[in-house]
């Protein structure tokens, strides 16, 4: 497919994102296939990274690592660009039966399958020169997730729950982020992880709706298929126990007021995405999806403020 023929943008990007409108159109096909016209993808990987170089800040008394920050920031666009063309070259033949994402690069030919791995190799070599910034532990510590990344595309073939697979490959960073600082593991962040998988079984449960009926036809397994009439319920207890955990580890960290308000927020933003979301309305799942890059942003700022004031104060 030339660039003159392209779809004009995939189907569920946001209207005129920023990388369709600023870049040029042979640069379009791998920016779809790395998913920057959906940035919420990487904002998602990202959350865990910054939230445990946060808590870390926290416990440590000290402001966030800015240097720790940018280079997550960086590993999050570039290995959520790298996960997505792997699952997108696995799945191809699923993607073309499916109304959502026929559109990808790759069911729809703008890229090839061999073209596709390349990006993916280059991909994945910017972002294991940025993982070999960090102290020696937390470079090991990494390597732990390429094995959960590699079986994620495969679990919705052979399991309900791949959402708990996906939590386990996403939530990766908030082990990473506290080992940045201290070149260990403690009670607190693994608290702060298990609470990032039950947050990501609750949105991507969520989001998996938009796709419930043709995951139906086609034999795709998810727990939105698998909660269907009882997701409000399910979703509710997952991101319930998110907020138990969540507020075990800040306790573990020492963490203060400032903490509490913003886990406070973010559990005000998560019940109120709950309440207004429509699992019938794909849309409504997609809009309620997106907005957890603002329930990130309220808990980092919680406990980014609580780690100022205590370095700061």
């Amino acid at each position: 497919m030339t660039p003159s023929n392209q779809p004009a943008k995939v189907a569920d990007a946001p209207p005129r994102n920023l990388a369709d409108r600023a870049l040029p159109a042979p640069f379009l096909p791998y920016a779809r296939l790395a998913r920057l016209d959906r940035p919420i993808g990487w904002w998602l990987l990202l959350w865990p990274c910054w939230w445990g170089v946060a808590l870390a800040a926290v416990a440590a008394e000290a402001a966030p690592n800015p240097w720790h920050l940018l280079l997550f920031f960086v590993g999050a666009v570039v290995m959520r660009g790298a996960g997505c063309t792997y699952n997108d070259i696995l799945d191809r033949d699923i993607d073309a039966n499916v109304e959502r994402t026929r559109s990808r690069p790759i069911p729809s030919g703008q890229v090839r399958v061999n073209a596709a791995l390349l990006f993916m190799l280059g991909l994945a070599f910017v972002g294991l020169a940025v993982v070999l910034q960090f102290n020696a532990f937390t470079v090991v510590l990494s390597c732990g997730s390429l094995a959960i990344v590699a079986l994620y595309p495969l679990a919705k073939r052979v399991t309900d729950w791949p959402q708990v697979v996906l939590g386990f490959a996403f939530s990766w960073g908030a082990l990473l982020g506290w080992s940045a600082t201290f070149a260990s593991l403690a009670a607190a962040p693994v608290l702060l992880y298990a609470g990032a998988i039950a947050w990501t079984v609750g949105y991507d449960t969520i989001y998996a709706h938009q796709d419930r009926r043709d995951d139906a036809i086609i034999g795709v397994r998810s727990t939105a298929r698998l909660f269907a009439s009882r997701t409000r319920l399910a979703v509710g207890i997952a991101y319930g126990l998110t907020i138990a955990l969540f507020a075990g580890a800040i306790a573990l960290a020492g963490g203060g007021l400032l903490s509490v308000l913003g886990l406070g927020a973010f559990a005000a933003h998560l019940a109120a995405q709950l309440a207004r979301v429509s699992t019938d309305d794909p849309a409504s799942c997609l809009a309620a999806f997106r907005s957890n890059r603002v329930a990130g942003w309220l808990l980092f700022a919680g406990l980014g403020s609580d780690a100022l004031a205590a370095a700061y104060g």
